[in-house]
């Protein structure tokens, strides 16, 4: 079976190295270096990670991987080459579920920050992953949007999502609906129509799969 959450994983460290530490994300006021601590601290440090979902820990938890994030990168990135097999989201058990989407969305992070991005061909088997994992949650990640929202990938199906009201159509390939559901809107390749007011709103919700 093919393991993409680890090829995703392979190709984002072989990107941390070639951008270097201070290279721009598109994570508001992270450079490379940040991110690249974010996801160690998420995999390596689990207490430290708390913060992520718990809002009032968030403080200690930028504290963590504000330390994390002025080792040497180097060893940085050869850190998430090599997972810690007893690490609660990059075990074995639970790497493809917990990280394909991760790696994915991060690695274009970095990507589509650089002036001279361009696209990729992303593999088929990827693209279905992808989708899997945004027909499994967007109607969580667009519960209380104001709006019945038609979320269609060509060749892969159609999800409907939102609180209900006028229809609104998001149309793309499985990566570009799964950067644009997990807030990055204007980084994502997608087709999306409606009434303009609603169409402005999502473009500009705080989003989050």
């Amino acid at each position: 079976m093919t393991r993409y959450a680890k090829a995703e994983r392979a190709a984002l460290a072989d990107t941390f190295t070639a951008v270097g530490p201070d290279a721009p994300t598109l994570c508001t006021g992270w450079a490379a270096r940040d991110l690249l601590a974010h996801l160690l601290l998420r995999e390596r440090h689990p207490i430290g990670a708390t913060g992520i979902l718990i809002k009032p820990l968030n403080a200690y938890t930028q504290r963590r991987q504000q330390a994390i994030a002025r080792r040497d990168y180097a060893g940085l990135v050869s850190q998430l080459r090599r997972p810690p097999v007893w690490s609660p989201v990059s075990n074995p058990l639970t790497d493809e579920l917990a990280n394909t989407l991760e790696m994915y969305v991060h690695h274009e992070d970095v990507r589509r920050a650089q002036p001279n991005w361009r696209p990729r061909a992303i593999d088929p088997g990827l693209e279905k992953a992808l989708w899997d994992t945004v027909r499994r949650t967007s109607r969580l990640a667009l519960r209380r949007f104001r709006a019945a929202i038609v979320i269609e990938a060509p060749d892969f199906g159609r999800v409907s999502a939102g609180a209900g009201g006028p229809e609104v159509s998001l149309r793309g390939r499985p990566g570009e609906l799964a950067m644009f559901l997990t807030g990055r809107q204007q980084a994502a390749d997608v087709a999306l129509t409606g009434p303009d007011e609603l169409v402005e709103r999502l473009r500009n919700a705080h989003l989050g799969l």
